[in-house]
């Protein structure tokens, strides 16, 4: 049995309101098994500034390249290979688990099986596969083109017998698809309902990819569990999400790195175009969110335009531009991502019996929470896995 020892002079464990001080972390094998008042101790114990749990994406596409030319096509073998290099670059930002809502062919599913068995680094990943749209809708380039009832309770069924861990449904078109508009509605009600059913069902949970208001609401008439993007809640929808326990993954990243780079760097004139439609809504909508007490989720919607897979940081920096406390924002960031999964018994905090997926500071967030840069280590199931002599 492996043993490792962490001597924290600051322990934020993700559940508690205020940070615990000079901690000593007991880890054996994968598992914490104890948290006391540092003493001295015969083995040596590794020394941090401020540990934390290790960080969630709740959003993000793998295989997707970024800040290159729109326009550029890649192979598969290219994909390939830039999924290695994003999921050592998650590590490496402190991101020990992500979950990965769309994916052409199932792929993501393909990468997971490779991590679990040790042929590359990266972090636990839940995958939702290919996306579910109606046709000619938002994400129709690598989902299921589904319409009625039917057709979409045999796609919901098809993604189970794949694997997934979640299913994902196209409430509304999106800033990437070219020729629809993210404020319109587009899977109905009823064709949700059916997906969330089978879903559930299968003890499985869905998300929506939704930006436009009739949209947004039609996902929380089906029941889905999470809400990606939200750009224009109102204050029905924030009620119906607080009775239905329902998250908001707001993805602030992706619409700022379009509009930090613009067309001038490649970014395609349309999306420039629907991101500014939308953004002043999304922000209100996120702030509205956090003060209505909803659960938010952190999620970047990486892999969009100069949306960088190494970047779950600066998520947070908007997080905080909105005046949401950094302590919640590392919350946020852990357990409340952990419970958007449904993952929470085993990650999203430090406590005795989770796994030690765990995140060494060489400064404290809560002062600045730029800090969650300034990595020292990240251990991921008992193992170091990131370690930096800077």
């Amino acid at each position: 049995m492996s043993k490792l020892y962490i001597y924290a002079h600051t322990l934020i464990d993700g559940v508690s309101e205020q940070p615990k001080y000079e901690k000593l972390v007991t880890i054996e094998d994968s598992v914490i098994t104890n948290i006391e008042d540092y003493h001295e101790i015969n083995e040596e114990a590794i020394e941090v500034n401020t540990l934390t749990p290790g960080f969630f994406n709740c959003h993000v596409h793998i295989f997707y390249p970024v800040g290159f030319d729109s326009k550029k096509e890649f192979t598969l073998i290219e994909k390939a290979f830039y999924a290695k290099k994003h999921c050592e670059q998650y590590l490496e930002s402190g991101v020990t688990f992500i979950r990965v809502v769309g994916t052409e062919n199932n792929y993501d599913l393909q990468i997971k099986e490779a991590i679990e068995n040790k042929v590359i680094a990266g972090p636990h990943m839940y995958c939702a596969g290919k996306v579910i749209c109606m046709t000619g809708g938002h994400g129709k380039q690598e989902g299921i083109e589904a319409d009625g009832k039917d057709a979409c309770r045999k796609a919901a069924r098809q993604q189970l017998k794949a694997g997934v861990d979640l299913i994902k449904v196209m409430a509304t078109g999106g800033v990437m698809t070219k020729g629809v508009e993210p404020g319109n509605a587009q899977l109905s009600v009823e064709e949700m309902k059916v997906i969330v059913e089978e879903a559930h069902k299968a003890n499985r949970k869905t998300a929506s990819h939704a930006q436009g208001l009739q949209g947004i609401k039609n996902a929380l008439y089906a029941g889905i569990d999470s809400i990606e993007h939200g750009c224009f809640l109102d204050e029905e929808c924030l009620e119906l999400m607080q009775k239905q326990n329902t998250f908001l993954v707001p993805t602030l990243c992706a619409p700022q790195c379009i509009l930090d780079k613009g067309v001038e760097n490649g970014v395609a004139k349309y999306a420039v175009d629907k991101t500014l439609k939308v953004t002043k809504a999304h922000v209100e909508s996120v702030k509205k969110a956090y003060a209505k007490g909803i659960q938010i989720a952190l999620g970047t919607d990486a892999g969009t335009p100069f949306n960088y897979h190494s970047n779950t940081a600066y998520e947070m920096e908007l997080m905080a531009q909105l005046n949401i406390s950094n302590m919640d924002i590392i919350k946020i960031a852990t357990i409340n991502s952990a419970k958007c999964l449904g993952v929470e018994k085993d990650y999203g905090s430090i406590e005795v019996g989770k796994q030690a997926d765990l995140v060494c500071l060489n400064e404290n967030p809560l002062d600045d929470i730029s800090n969650v840069r300034k990595i020292n280590r990240v251990i991921q199931s008992g193992r170091i896995v990131v370690y930096n002599t800077r």
